[in-house]
C-alpha cells in the first residue's frame, strides 16, 4: 500500500522539471546558455564510477549542471574513462585481497584506480590548453599534477574527506592501523598534494579545521568554504504522507541504522508508534531486517531500497532523521532540508553548520537511544512546532544550501584568481 503511494506520475515529474527550468531561469541559470568562448573549460576528476549514490557523486554530478548551464564546458574523467576492459582484471583481486589482507586491498584500490585515472587524465589534458582540473580528492589531485602540461591547467581540489583519507580508514572495524606504514604513507602522499595544489574547495568549516590540524601549512593555499547544494525541490503541501520517518543512505556501519531502528522501539515503550522509510541499498540490508524484527518494530520500517529519485519522495514524510557517525556536510541532511523537512541528527562533523538546534531542526545524541528518543518525540509532539520548524529549515535551505546561491560562488572561485585565502 505505502509502496503505491510513492509513484509519481509522468505528468509530475514533467511538473518538477518545469519548474525547476524555470527556478533556473530566474538565477540566469537556463540550458539555452552557451560558452561564450571566455572561460576555460572544468575537468571534474574522481576515482569513482561517473554513476553512483554516494554524496560525492551528488556533490560533483549538481556542479557539473550548474557549470555546464552557466556557460561553462565540463567533463568528468574517471579511471573507467579509457581501457574500461582491462580495468575488469586488474580490480578484481581488490576483494579477496580485503578479506585476506585488508590493508593490502585499500592500497591496491588506491593504486590501480589512480594509474588508470592518470591515464585518463592524461588523455583529456592533452585536448585542451588552459583549463582547471577540480579533483575530488588527494589521488585525483595528484594525478592531475602529474600529468597537467603546465601551471595554466590548474588543479583545485574538494575536501569531501574527514581531516585525511588515511583517518577515515582507521575507523573502528576499517583496514588500516592508526600511525602504521599505509597510514603514514596516506598522510605523505596527502602533504605533497595538497602543498602543490592550486586552491582547496572546503565543503564545511569543519573539513578545514581537521585539515589544518594535522597540517597547518595547507593554510597558505587559496581556499573557500562553499558547501555542498543541490535545485530546490516542487513541494506539493497537499501530498499525502506515506510515514512518518525517512533517512536516506547507504547501508552500511557508518550510517548507523541500528539507531533508529533502536529509537523506533524506544518510542514504542513510551507509547508512541512511529513509522520509518529507510531509502538506500547495502550489506546491512539483511542484519537490519533481522534486527528491526527482534525488536518487534519490522511492521514500522519499509527498506525501499536505492532510488535515484528519492528527493521527489521526501517531501511526503515529517521529519528527516540522520543517525550516521562524523561526516563532513552530509547531502542527505541539505535533501532533507530542500523538501521542508525538520532535521533530527548528531551535532559532529559538520552537521552543526547545517541547521541550529531547536529552529530547523533538533539535535540527538547517538550515545543515548532513550534520550534520542524523547528529543524525537518531543519534535513531534506538537503538528504546529513541527511545521514552523519544517518552514524554518527550507528558508534556510534557500538562504544557504540552493544551487542559485552557491553555485555562483563556487564557479568565481574555480575560474577565478583564487588569490584570497579563507580564514
Amino acid at each position: 500500500m505505502r509502496s503505491d503511494q510513492l509513484r509519481i506520475r509522468p505528468v509530475t515529474r514533467k511538473l518538477i522539471s518545469d519548474v525547476t527550468e524555470i527556478s533556473r531561469a530566474a538565477h540566469g541559470q537556463g540550458r539555452d546558455r552557451v560558452d561564450d568562448g571566455t572561460s576555460p573549460p572544468v575537468i571534474i576528476t574522481t576515482v569513482f564510477r561517473e554513476i553512483g549514490a554516494t554524496g560525492v557523486h551528488t556533490h560533483f554530478h549538481q556542479v557539473a549542471r550548474y557549470l555546464e548551464t552557466s556557460g561553462t564546458r565540463v567533463s568528468i574523467v574517471t579511471p573507467f574513462s579509457s581501457a574500461r576492459l582491462l580495468t575488469y582484471p586488474v580490480f578484481a583481486p581488490r576483494p579477496v585481497l580485503q578479506k585476506v589482507y585488508p590493508a593490502a586491498g585499500v592500497f591496491w584500490y588506491r593504486h590501480w584506480h589512480e594509474v588508470f585515472l592518470r591515464n585518463a587524465i592524461r588523455r583529456r589534458l592533452a585536448t585542451v590548453d588552459d583549463c582547471v582540473v577540480y579533483a575530488q580528492g588527494p589521488l585525483e589531485a595528484r594525478a592531475a599534477l602529474q600529468t597537467r602540461r603546465g601551471p595554466h591547467q590548474r588543479v583545485i581540489m574538494a575536501v569531501h574527506f574527514r581531516g585525511s583519507q588515511a583517518d577515515e580508514h582507521t575507523e573502528p572495524g576499517r583496514e588500516l592501523k592508526r600511525d602504521g606504514y599505509f597510514f603514514r604513507s596516506i598522510r605523505k602522499l596527502e602533504r605533497e598534494v595538497i602543498l602543490n595544489l592550486d586552491g582547496i574547495v572546503y565543503v564545511a568549516d569543519w573539513a578545514r579545521q581537521m585539515v589544518l590540524k594535522w597540517l597547518p601549512e595547507a593554510r597558505t593555499i587559496p581556499s573557500a568554504i562553499i558547501g555542498n547544494f543541490v535545485d530546490p525541490l516542487l513541494i506539493d503541501p497537499d501530498a499525502e504522507r506515506v510515514a512518518d520517518l525517512v533517512t536516506t543512505g547507504r547501508l552500511e556501519d557508518r550510517k548507523n541504522h541500528r539507531f533508529l531502528l533502536e529509537v523506533l522501539r524506544q518510542a514504542n515503550d513510551a507509547g508512541h508508534r512511529l513509522t520509518l522509510d529507510i531509502f538506500g541499498d547495502g550489506p546491512l540490508k539483511h542484519e537490519l531486517e533481522q534486527l528491526a524484527r527482534s525488536l518487534a518494530v519490522a511492521d514500522q520500517v519499509c527498506f525501499r531500497g536505492f532510488r535515484s529519485d528519492v528527493r521527489d519522495f521526501l517531501p511526503r514524510y515529517r521529519a528527516y532523521v540522520h543517525a550516521a557517525y562524523a561526516e563532513v556536510l552530509p547531502l542527505a541532511v541539505i535533501e532533507g532540508m530542500a523538501a521542508g523537512l525538520p532535521v533530527v541528527a548528531a551535532d559532529s562533523g559538520g552537521v552543526g553548520e547545517l541547521f541550529d538546534d531547536g529552529v530547523e531542526g533538533r539535535f540527538w545524541s547517538l550515545d543515548d537511544p532513550n534520550e534520542a528518543t524523547r528529543v524525537l518525540l518531543d519534535l513531534l509532539s506538537s503538528e504546529a512546532g513541527r511545521a514552523k520548524a519544517a518552514s524554518a529549515a527550507l528558508d534556510r535551505f534557500h538562504r544557504e544550501y540552493d544551487v542559485s546561491i552557491l553555485g555562483p560562488r563556487l564557479r568565481s572561485f574555480l575560474l577565478g584568481s583564487n588569490s584570497g585565502v579563507t580564514e
